[in-house]
């Protein structure tokens, strides 16, 4: 007995747990900075200003943690290297995205969906309909990311020919997006979300169309009243635009071959990184099939020969290429990064896992937490400290599927011991965290999508209506009690006063 106490006295001796004011501390620090570097440094902000922001956040909640706490630099340094390590396949996946968003375009892929969609889809119901698509395209794919940088590309270079803003364009791609991503069996995140809190994925998806269902639907007539009360681009600028487009392409139906291939080897189920690379590979060779004209620009060059045609191809998938067509929003549509355009991206996502590796090695995220749970009585109660710990996470790791494992971790035993069904906590996660991870400037998600569109965060924010509405609907609901059960073991639910022991931290769960 005497072993056993002092075993458990000496883990408490090592897992310190910091004061709640003294854990918010480098969050305050980290929001304080962004503050002023984004409206001083405006779309500038993610090329130095941001990601230094983070690593002052991060050197405050190291020296709270060793100067107060006694932390071990070694005991930080591994919560860093976790992070990082853990984000690894994004990394390679948004160097692929940049590849494909540069073969994509000079291949004729993308000129070719902008010019059919310019002839198909109606002005009016433009901002819907690119919704729709999206979301369409994001339930087959089961990835936001994929769809948003493929057919969402297209579809914003489609409405900047109608034009409409770039805000209200991204704000519909996004929102269908992550509609479909939400709600996709094939979705990373649904599968994570319903595995962490131990719920069936179908039960899952079909409990979490109580509140998505009228989310999209509220979306989708806010979109279909703007686009019918906005002023449009007339029919002689979108033929301007196809026109431009066909002599600067030579477009074809056989480019189409390309996002059907890509949507075959998604639906087959190949892995991420690899249908990324074939889709590129395969736009790569039309580029030398379709548009040997464009490799001549790009190289400067009279003749194309071996060295010529390798050294253009090259870079079209890791370089910066700027085609002539003398209109200039068509140049600033056509021009592409490749790799080196995710580079800000991958250096801020390093600098934002650094953030959130120290403050869960020194368990401040843990203290914060315990906040939340205090407010835990019934279940709009235990929805809304869902949502507000969902929303922490995500603006604190700046990585949505750490979120999910941290909200889902939290919480699941809490809602085991009050009688709530685990699709109640998973339904709750994916409208607190899967969505609302876009709209924050500095995780993963914003700052790809950011990237990926050209359109910052803050401006498409305002207009990603299905985003925003998510965890507003999710606590509705709760507040109605619709469909909503708490079984008999509230009963032996902890007193309101107690906090969940030995919260988990990032640590702790991807050893898991």
């Amino acid at each position: 007995m005497c072993k056993r106490n002092q075993n458990k006295t000496d883990m408490n001796e090592k897992t310190k747990i910091p004061a709640p004011l003294i854990a918010i501390i480098p969050l305050v620090v980290l929001v304080a900075l962004l503050a002023m570097v984004i409206p001083i440094f405006g779309s500038d902000a993610l090329m130095g200003g941001s990601q230094v922001s983070l690593l002052v956040a991060s050197a405050v909640c190291v020296a709270l943690a060793m100067g107060l706490y006694n932390y071990k630099w070694s005991v930080l340094e591994e919560g860093m290297a976790k992070n990082i390590k853990k984000v690894t396949p994004a990394i390679i996946i948004l160097l692929l995205i940049g590849a494909i968003s540069g073969t994509w375009m000079l291949s004729g892929v993308v000129p070719t969906l902008i010019s059919y969609g310019l002839h198909i889809l109606s002005p009016r119901f433009f901002l819907a309909s690119c919704c729709i698509i999206c979301a369409i395209v994001s339930v087959i794919t089961g990835s936001s990311w994929t769809t948003i940088a493929t057919i969402g590309v297209a579809l914003l270079g489609i409405g900047k020919a109608m034009g409409f803003d770039t805000g209200w364009i991204a704000g519909a791609i996004i929102s269908g997006a992550y509609f479909g991503d939400k709600i996709s069996p094939l979705s990373d995140t649904t599968v994570l979300a319903s595995s962490t809190t131990g719920t069936k994925l179908f039960t899952h998806i079909r409990y979490m169309l109580v509140t998505t269902v009228p989310s999209i639907v509220i979306t989708l007539v806010i979109f279909t009243v703007a686009g019918l009360t906005m002023s449009h681009t007339d029919s002689a600028q979108s033929a301007l635009f196809a026109d431009t487009l066909a002599q600067k392409f030579n477009l074809s139906p056989w480019l189409l071959l390309v996002p059907l291939i890509t949507g075959i080897l998604i639906v087959v189920k190949l892995p991420t990184i690899i249908t990324l690379f074939i889709s590129s590979v395969v736009a790569g060779i039309c580029i030398l099939i379709f548009q040997p004209h464009v490799l001549l620009q790009i190289a400067q060059s009279d003749t194309l020969d071996f060295a010529t045609g390798f050294k253009a191809l090259m870079t079209s998938v890791f370089g910066s290429t700027a085609l002539s067509t003398g209109h200039p929003e068509i140049d600033a549509l056509v021009a592409t990064r490749g790799m080196r355009g995710m580079m800000d991206t991958i250096w801020l996502i390093i600098c934002a896992m650094c953030f959130g590796g120290v403050m869960s090695a020194s368990h401040m995220i843990s203290s914060i937490t315990n906040l939340f749970v205090r407010f835990v009585h019934k279940p709009k109660s235990a929805v809304c400290s869902t949502v507000g710990a969902g929303l922490f996470f995500n603006a604190c790791t700046a990585d949505q599927y750490l979120s999910i494992i941290l909200t889902g971790n939290l919480f699941k035993d809490l809602y085991h011991n009050r009688g709530l069904e685990s699709r109640l906590l998973s339904r709750t996660v994916e409208d607190s965290v899967t969505v609302t991870s876009v709209l924050i400037p500095w995780n993963s998600c914003g700052m790809t999508q950011a990237i990926v569109l050209g359109v910052g965060t803050l401006t498409y924010l305002p207009y990603c209506f299905f985003n925003l509405l998510s965890p507003l609907m999710s606590i509705l609901v709760a507040i109605t009690g619709f469909k909503i059960k708490q079984g008999i073991a509230a009963q032996f639910a902890p007193k309101a006063s107690e906090t969940v022991k030995g919260a988990p931290d990032a640590g702790h769960v991807l050893v898991g």
